[in-house]
């Protein structure tokens, strides 16, 4: 059969990586596809200096990739909403089927992309945009078809991951940590995606999504930075058994959909409290298979691009299948999607860790278990650091079990209403993960 012809768009560390996975495996990913897979154009603002791109014919404009009659298949690998919704959208009306790694994208628009995929006839992929090179979705979409899926937990951003693992082992401080995170490439000048949750809760909504059957609703989604996180915080979770990082959480219960991203305290012992650094590792728990962790880079050219080949591979695969057999985008068939709904974070459950900073007066602690206990709030354990204190204030950290976010919400503004005895309340999600 004649190869499958491919447009690249944008070169820059994803497309510079794809490019050059295509080139030097183009003998064994063809054994893998059934036919020969051949980059006709590339759309390029600037050349790659890690790209050998002689004879491949250049366009400055990305949107004549999405026109150009040759081009099977067009890789989106420029990023952000705007020029790549229109992007895909044209290419997917010129009938050509779409491979992108942009998470963004997905989480925001995929509904309407999906629907017009469908609509004609044509597939679009997106493994990459989760967890750079972990095969995560495929995964849930495939190999875990058969369950029905409790939950999923991932540590999904390498950057936050980064940061806190250098607090833990360091002792460093979040904000000394983030200026090598930047220096070194892992977070960009404008980290804000990054640590305050919102490229984790990208990729939570495409995984929600297709663990429960349900349409992408990235504006539903709780999400929390950790650029509140002291070293205090990190070693008082040590010393308690626990690892801070920066989960995202989705969840099915009777009420709706948990889809939660925060800081979360895990036992230390769990598989997923030891995955440190830049790595990514998703956790997923279904009723037949029970729990399965996917561990790996997270980002980065050639892990990347491994995803983005695979599910170039995928594509060329299925040209010659019935479009109504092939894999759903979202894992369940379109008409099948379930309106169960996302709740609202004060809905949902979850234990907590709290660092209140109070005076070290007799029955301040009392007061403390009050409060809790008035709102059905149960104590796990309980520390105290009296030789830290700080502006006539010492921490007492609790642990407690498993409660509604609401109770909790009251019961810290009734804390910090004790304004002549508590000068602060910390509070931090704690997740069991079994």
């Amino acid at each position: 059969m004649k190869p499958v012809k491919v447009g690249i768009c944008g070169l820059g560390t994803v497309g510079g990586g794809t490019f050059n996975v295509l080139k030097r495996n183009a003998e064994e990913i063809a054994r893998r596809a059934g036919r020969g897979i051949e980059v006709a154009q590339i759309a390029l603002r600037s050349q790659n200096p890690l790209c050998d791109i002689t004879g491949t014919p250049i366009t400055n404009d990305v949107f004549d990739v999405a026109s150009n009659p040759e081009i099977d298949v067009v890789i989106e690998l420029i990023g952000g909403y705007t020029v790549a919704r229109e992007l895909v959208l044209k290419a997917i009306e010129n009938g050509k089927h779409v491979v992108t790694a942009n998470k963004a994208l997905i989480a925001v628009h995929g509904n309407e992309i999906f629907a017009k995929a469908r609509e004609k006839g044509v597939i679009v992929a997106f493994e990459a945009a989760v967890a750079g090179g972990i095969p995560v979705i495929k995964a849930i979409r495939e190999g875990l078809a058969g369950n029905r899926i409790n939950w999923v937990a991932g540590i999904i951003n390498g950057t936050g991951n980064f940061i806190l693992t250098e607090m833990r082992e360091k002792g460093r401080a979040f904000e000394d940590v983030l200026k090598e995170a930047q220096e070194l490439g892992y977070a960009e000048a404008d980290p804000t995606f990054d640590v305050e949750g919102i490229d984790a809760a990208h990729k939570l909504t495409i995984l929600a999504s297709i663990a429960f059957g349900i349409p992408l609703q990235f504006d539903k989604a709780y999400t929390e930075g950790i650029t509140k996180l002291t070293t205090a915080d990190v070693n008082y979770a040590e010393a308690l058994g626990y690892r801070i990082k920066h989960l995202g959480v989705a969840r099915s219960t009777a009420a709706g959909i948990e889809l939660r991203v925060h800081p979360t305290l895990i036992p230390a012992d769990r598989l997923i409290a030891n995955v440190n650094g830049v790595m990514n590792a998703v956790m997923v728990n279904g009723d037949a298979a029970g729990s399965t962790l996917f561990y790996g880079a997270g980002a980065g050219m050639e892990p990347t691009a491994s995803s983005v080949v695979a599910d170039l591979v995928d594509v060329v695969r299925a040209l010659t299948t019935d479009p109504e057999n092939r894999v759903p985008h979202l894992a369940f068939q379109p008409d099948s999607l379930s309106a169960h709904p996302i709740l609202p974070i004060e809905a949902c459950e979850s234990a907590y860790y709290l660092r209140i900073q109070a005076k070290d007066h007799p029955g301040v602690l009392a007061q403390v278990a009050t409060i809790l206990s008035e709102r059905g709030i149960n104590i796990e354990s309980i520390m105290q650091k009296e030789v830290e204190e700080h502006d006539g204030l010492v921490p007492m950290i609790l642990v407690t079990h498993r409660v509604e976010e609401k109770r909790m919400n009251d019961a810290i503004a009734a804390l910090e209403a004790l304004n002549d005895v508590v000068g602060s309340v910390v509070r931090i999600r704690v997740e069991q993960l079994n």
